[in-house]
């Protein structure tokens, strides 16, 4: 099996840690900054993070808005080969997650995941943002992911 990875091409890293990039297999790519967010249609979700033990507010933008800015498939779009697309997201102490694009597209599932900028009215401590990863409806916080710094779009192929 091959993957239509994301270090196949040249990628644009940040150039500042209040930004970060949306790239891979997307028509539009984008850098967006943290004032970039916060002009964005907000969210918030009041969440039980029980790797914390407690419960937390976050605000953002749901990462589907920024998908579907940079252009990637949504709704009934998401069929055949974009099947196999997936979202890679990745900090900047290394750590990634994955998930498939139809885990994040509200067509499939009622998908809440939010690229967030704040917690409980103030924005992220410096060890967990500024922007983090807050996947609300999972039993375990492993795909919540702090210091995010990009996100890839990409697809499985035989």
């Amino acid at each position: 099996m091959q993957h239509s990875c994301w270090r196949s091409v040249p990628y644009p890293w940040p150039s500042s840690p209040s930004e970060l990039t949306i790239g891979g297999a997307v028509p539009t790519p984008l850098h967006v900054t943290a004032e970039d967010l916060k002009k964005m249609p907000r969210k918030t979700l009041r969440v039980e993070n029980t790797h914390a033990g407690r419960t937390e507010v976050y605000e953002g933008v749901p990462l589907a808005a920024l998908l579907q800015k940079a252009g990637v498939p949504q709704g009934e779009q998401v069929r055949g080969p974009a099947m196999t697309s997936y979202v890679l997201v990745e900090a900047a102490d290394d750590y990634h997650v994955i998930f498939s694009l139809a885990e994040l597209d509200s067509s499939f599932q009622d998908s809440e995941v939010l690229l967030a900028d704040t917690m409980d009215g103030a924005p992220l401590p410096t060890d967990q943002g500024p922007f983090k990863l807050v996947a609300p409806r999972e039993k375990r916080p492993a795909r919540w992911i702090k210091m995010v710094k990009s996100i890839t779009v990409g697809r499985v192929s035989n």
